[in-house]
Parts: C-alpha cells; structure tokens; sequence
C-alpha cells in the first residue's frame, strides 16, 4: 500500500515540469472550457472571457457588465475577509480582552450585541452609491465593470494595455480562489470549533 501511494504521489510531483497545456480548439459553437456546452457570445471582449466558461448561460439573459462588477465586488470582498479572518485567527487583533476572540467567535458576539446592523448602516450609503453607478453604467456611461476610479499610486496609468489586461485577469483569478477558500475556511472553522488551520 505505501509503495503505491508513494509511486503516485511521484508520479504526480512528476507531473508538475510538464508544459501547462493549452485549451484544445473547440468545434465550431462549441465551449473550449466545457466542449460539450455552446459558447456564450456574451463573454467575448471581457477579461477571462477568452475560456468561454459559463456552464449555466447567464450571460445570456443578464448583462455581462452587471455579471461582472458582481463577481468583481465579491472577489475584492473575499480577498480582504480571508486575509482578515485568517489573521485574526493567526492572533493579529486590537489589545484589549474583549477582543481576545477567533473569527467564528467574533461574529457571534458581534451579532449578540446588535452590532451587524450597525455595520449594515454603514454600508448602505456605499451600496446606494455603488447601485447609481452601475445603473449609469448599464445606460451606457462608458465605465469599466468594477472601476471605480480607485488607484491611488496612479499604478494603470503606468502600465500598457497588455499589461493591465494581465493585471485585470490575475485579479480575476485570485479573487474567484478568494471566494472559494473564505466559504471553506468560514465553513471549516464553524464545523471544526479551531482556529487556523482549521482542522
């Protein structure tokens, strides 16, 4: 048994100096991520959109410019709550004893005090804000889905449009990986009661 184990984790570590392989043409029509599935004309022209995955076609009957300043507002959210809730874990909190809490413990005592709704106060001005600009950008205003023109170190301006096309995708990517791994970590610590790395 440990003789086959041991092969196959060889055998997989092998793998890793392989070339990445590149997406096969599709047929005609055809999904180059999902071959089996038709492509959504949708997705051309947008960031990650040269894969062609969208299995359930939502882009079909949704803009793709809302579709996408969702998934973006959500990825940029989960990249800051998973760096958040493993840190606290990791033990960087503000002094004081009351705060000597673990993420899952927080938010319950968080919300025994009344204090979710308070934070939902405070960011309602935010999403009502964020609501006039997407609905100016579905009328036609010209704004990017998910630009909200925040770049304090000018960093875009310096870039090329290849580069910033790259940069666009890397936080695509990421921030579907941050997504993924705060509903599994939030969904670990829950069921396993331990802090990080939550097993």
């Amino acid at each position: 048994m440990f003789r086959t184990v041991a092969l196959l984790a060889l055998a997989a570590g092998a793998s890793a100096f392989r070339a990445p392989m590149r997406m096969a043409a599709s047929k005609d029509g055809m999904s180059k991520s999902v071959p089996y599935l038709k492509k959504c004309d949708n997705l051309a022209g947008y960031v990650g959109g040269e894969a062609e995955f969208d299995p359930v076609g939502f882009s079909n009957f949704v803009p793709m410019d809302w579709l996408r300043e969702a998934e973006l507002k959500h990825a940029r959210v989960c990249m800051l709550a998973t760096l958040g809730f493993v840190a606290t874990d990791l033990g960087l909190r503000i002094p004081g004893p009351e705060h000597a809490l673990s993420s899952v413990a927080a938010h319950d005592a968080l919300v025994s005090q009344g204090a979710m709704t308070q934070l939902g106060i405070f960011i309602l001005p935010v999403e009502c804000l964020s609501f006039v600009a997407i609905q100016q950008m579905l009328a036609g205003s010209g704004r990017a889905p998910g630009d909200y023109g925040f770049d304090p170190l000018n960093l875009s301006a310096k870039m090329t449009p290849d580069q910033l096309k790259t940069m666009q995708l890397k936080e695509l990517k990421n921030g579907r990986l941050a997504m993924l791994a705060f509903s599994g970590i939030v969904t670990q610590a829950a069921l396993s009661g331990h802090g990080f790395p939550y097993v």
